[in-house]
């Protein structure tokens, strides 16, 4: 699996303007169905499903990084969207640090595996402290999915 496999063209934001988690979700969520993901009818139950897992547990892992994802009927296919906040945002995240650095991904209910490597996937990259770090200073779309499209290439 690769970034491109799953990262929609056009749904790259280096300038999240939201302040909160939910607010992030909804610009994220947003930029998916104006991609193509999913219908804009769908939107308020995309992003319900995604506040419902964050019920469950939050989705900041720590390092100023956030995976919010869901399963949702509307997707029908793995898609993902990814999102940078220079200010950072409160996430809850596992270290109680605000989050600059979001992934988030919604699949169709009846393809749990590939969920799972997606991912499996994007923690594996994330790992990678400078190529955490280059991510959160992208400055444009272009240079977010250039930087997706090197780390798809580095996988062997």
């Amino acid at each position: 699996m690769k970034f491109t496999d799953f990262i929609l063209p056009g749904s790259v934001n280096t300038q999240l303007e939201a302040t909160t988690k939910e607010g992030v979700i909804r610009e994220l969520a947003r930029s998916l169905a104006s991609a193509g993901g999913f219908p804009e009818s769908e939107l308020e139950g995309v992003i319900t499903a995604i506040m419902r897992r964050e019920e469950l547990g939050t989705t900041g892992i720590g390092n100023g990084i956030a995976v919010p994802h869901t399963k949702h009927i509307s997707a029908e296919r793995l898609i993902g969207a990814v999102g940078v906040s220079e200010d950072g945002v409160d996430f809850s995240s596992l270290d109680s640090e605000k989050v600059n650095l979001f992934f988030l991904l919604v699949s169709p209910p009846d393809r749990p595996g590939e969920h799972l490597r997606a991912l499996e996937h994007i923690t594996r990259h994330l790992k990678d402290d400078k190529f955490c770090g280059e991510l959160k200073r992208a400055d444009s779309p272009e240079k977010v999915m250039k930087l997706l499209v090197e780390a798809d290439e580095r996988v062997v």
